[in-house]
């Protein structure tokens, strides 16, 4: 089946796109692509993608180290080895930022280059100080965009490479493996896309949290998934990357049990409100006969094995049964390497997994923990330990559900990182970069995708400084001074207070007088001083005018006024609840008009750009559909993930607004329109002397997210022009 008419549009300018970048790099040179090898090729085109007026002026070169890069050359030729295009990419980013000052993130970038690339002294040398450089996290095909095209996904690897990733979390396309894979054990076409989850909600598919929902996925959606992910694969593979693909772990339909005689199957019961896959037992022929098939039809659908693979048995609260955990997990290791020699089973470190008596009962020499926690608790002081000398990677999740949230723990990663390395007996073996939705805190993303490629210990007051430099080109005293704030507030908290994300704002939560977060597993306070920080947004506004013309300083500027809005919310939210409980009308009433008007304030500010409209995300999901009904679905999956995210059950269980995110139409559409509501029920409990009525939230939010009526997708007005009203009406505010 054909892609989507986005998606495939997208697809063939792609492939225009790669066969006309595989031109030599030389200025002047024979454009014919036989001049170049494989390597070289597909380097040069990611160069040209990224560099489209200067990549003639780059020459790559192909060495046998595929951790190491090396920059030289003279003005207007410039040249970058290494043993891989990634390698050599992330050769690309160094010089870039180093001689450069440019920026090229996944949030922004700054390419006010000179007409001739200026050269080098001499000849720089950088070698990676682990060999695992794991990125994304199993959530990312949801919070990230479960509907993103190919547009999106070329840009995004071209950027992971140059961030120096060399290992690529895939799961586009495992909904279309299921589907075809447990077709040979009894079950129908139908049965399975009933079974199968959406595609915002595939990832907790994958997981064994839930199945079917929120509709039965069709034939069409499925394959134009496969025909996505088999392009992700093939591009991760040129790149010198290697994709980690889900593996196999038990996950099986209803009715497995009943349709091959003899199979185990245990129970999952629910999770949050939803019915669990069954699990089959990983002890027996059944498991290896099933686990043999997933394996053998993702290699045809994926061009190939994977020498990594992701799993997680028992995921947050899975139920063993009768059955020995340890048992099952060398069931699964022996599945894994009867299929694939030698492949690493890559596990997350969360909560209480993976518990020891599955690394104990496996070969540690197999096996990757990529950490989350390990910027999280302040009690994770020895992986070693905990782990039985399992190699690991050093993890950060430093966002939830893509919470538009600025902030990381840098004095950790600065503190704790060569530390751990370095020490006797270490086994950290790589960096795992794992927020739970991509594209955020672009100044998180480029410090941690540094470590790996950084000698000695980090200098945070220097690096901000530098990246100040790089991120809008030039030397700029209000720039530094505007991040050098950032450091200290936003990206200078620890984990001391046990949590790796920043508070989310309290206008995208349901209301309520003494709400303290909008999703329920997030800090309830904030984590540094709010009036700090709001001094970094009259730095920014102050920057010169040449440096603001970057999609850099306007996705910065963007982000340092929503956050100092969101702030805010938190410091008048408990004077309405004075007002209120004190019954003065007059103060409730001009102190709730102060909220909305905030509300209001930024959602024209979030107007401004593009991937902060909530009208693109629904857009993306109906391009998939091949019809009304269909497109109407598929816009309910993706939109439901940020509002209700499932069932009622599920969402009183604490899902609803897990992943809130301060985008315009959802600040000005859902957000506000709760909001309302409730100051208004509240107003007319204080006329009339009673209690005030209980709303029903769910129904509220379901009703609007599958009718949130026209939502804009294409930006308005001007950010700094939004920024200055932004800090006009927080100096407005008492």
């Amino acid at each position: 089946m054909p892609l989507p008419r986005r998606a495939f549009l997208t697809a063939i300018a792609g492939s225009a796109g790669a066969v006309a970048c595989s031109s030599t790099p030389s200025a002047g040179a024979d454009d014919s692509p036989a001049k170049e090898a494989p390597v070289t090729r597909t380097v040069v085109a990611a160069a040209r993608r990224l560099l489209p007026r200067h990549w003639r002026q780059l020459h790559f070169e192909t060495t046998g180290e595929p951790d190491t890069f090396r920059v030289s050359g003279e003005t207007g030729r410039v040249t970058i080895a290494g043993g891989t295009p990634s390698t050599q990419l992330t050769g690309l980013r160094w010089y870039l930022k180093h001689v450069t000052h440019s920026n090229i993130s996944w949030a922004g970038e700054q390419l006010d280059l000179p007409a001739e690339l200026p050269g080098l002294d001499g000849t720089v040398t950088r070698r990676a100080n682990v060999p695992h450089r794991f990125v994304l996290n199993d959530t990312n095909d949801g919070y990230t965009g479960a509907y993103n095209d190919w547009s999106y996904w070329e840009r995004e690897l071209d950027v992971l490479a140059l961030h120096g990733y060399n290992e690529v979390l895939v799961y586009a396309g495992a909904d279309a493996l299921y589907h075809r894979v447990f077709q040979s054990f009894g079950h129908t076409d139908e049965e399975l896309r009933q079974w199968i989850a959406g595609p915002a909600h595939q990832p907790w598919f994958l997981m064994q949290n839930l199945a079917a929902f929120p509709y039965p996925v069709s034939r069409q959606l499925l394959d134009a998934r496969a025909a996505l992910g088999r392009r992700i694969v093939g591009r991760v593979r040129e790149l010198g990357m290697t994709p980690v693909f889900p593996g196999y772990f038990g996950t099986v339909p209803p009715g497995f049990a009943d349709r091959n005689e003899g199979a185990r199957t245990v129970p999952q019961g629910k999770w949050m409100g939803f019915n669990r896959p069954d699990w089959l037992d990983p002890r027996t022929e059944h498991f290896a006969s099933v686990a043999a098939a997933f394996y053998r039809v993702q290699d045809e659908m994926f061009g190939g094995p994977s020498t990594l693979y992701k799993m997680d048995l028992l995921h947050e609260g899975g139920d063993p049964g009768d059955v020995p955990v340890a048992d099952a997990a060398k069931g699964v290791e022996r599945a894994l390497q009867a299929a694939h020699p030698g492949a690493i089973w890559v596990m997350l470190g969360w909560q209480r997994n993976p518990p020891r008596a599955i690394v104990d009962a496996v070969d540690k020499s197999r096996m990757l923990v990529v950490d989350g926690l390990s910027d999280r608790f302040p009690k994770v002081t020895d992986r070693e330990a905990d782990w039985g000398d399992t190699p690991y990677a050093f993890g950060s999740i430093w966002n939830f559900g893509g919470h538009t949230a600025l902030g990381a723990n840098t004095p950790d990663w600065a503190s704790l990182y060569e530390k751990w390395r370095t020490k006797d007996g270490s086994t950290l073996r790589g960096v795992a970069l794992m927020p739970e939705a991509a594209d955020n805190n672009p100044v998180a993303f480029d410090l941690f995708s540094e470590l790996a490629w950084t000698e000695g210990e980090l200098d945070l007051e220097a690096w901000f400084a530098e990246w100040a430099l790089s991120r809008y080109g030039a030397r700029d005293p209000h720039a530094e001074a505007a991040w050098d704030i950032l450091r200290r507030t936003a990206y200078g908290t620890t984990r001391a207070d046990s949590w790796s994300e920043g508070a989310d704002g309290l206008f995208g939560a349901r209301p309520s007088l003494t709400v303290t977060t909008a999703a329920k597993w997030s800090p309830k306070q904030l984590r540094y001083s709010a009036e700090d920080f709001e001094l970094s947004l009259g730095e920014l506004l102050k920057v010169r005018a040449a440096l603001r013309n970057s999609s850099a300083y306007r996705r910065d500027l963007l982000d340092v006024a929503r956050q100092a809005v969101s702030n805010r919310s938190r410091v008048l939210l408990p004077r309405v609840k004075k007002a209120y409980d004190a019954g003065d009308t007059a103060e409730f009433d001009r102190l709730t008009r102060d909220w909305l008007a905030l509300m209001d304030v930024l959602e024209t500010l979030l107007a401004t750009d593009s991937l902060h409209l909530v009208g693109r995300w629904v857009a993306d999901a109906r391009t998939w559909g091949a019809d009304a009904t269909e497109r109407d679905q598929l816009a309910y999956d993706n939109l439901s993930l940020l509002t209700v995210w499932g069932t009622r059950q599920g969402a009183d269980a604490g899902l609803r607004d897990y992943a809130n995110r301060e985008w315009a139409g959802l600040v000005g559409g859902l957000y506000r329109l709760r909001w309302a509501t409730y100051f208004d029920e509240l107003r007319a409990a204080l006329e009339e002397a009673r209690k005030p009525k209980a709303v029903d939230w769910f129904a509220l939010e379901d009703r609007w997210t599958r009718n949130p009526g026209k939502l804009a997708t294409r930006p308005t007005g001007d950010t700094y022009e939004a920024a200055v009203r932004v800090r006009d009406r927080l100096a407005s505010i008492s």
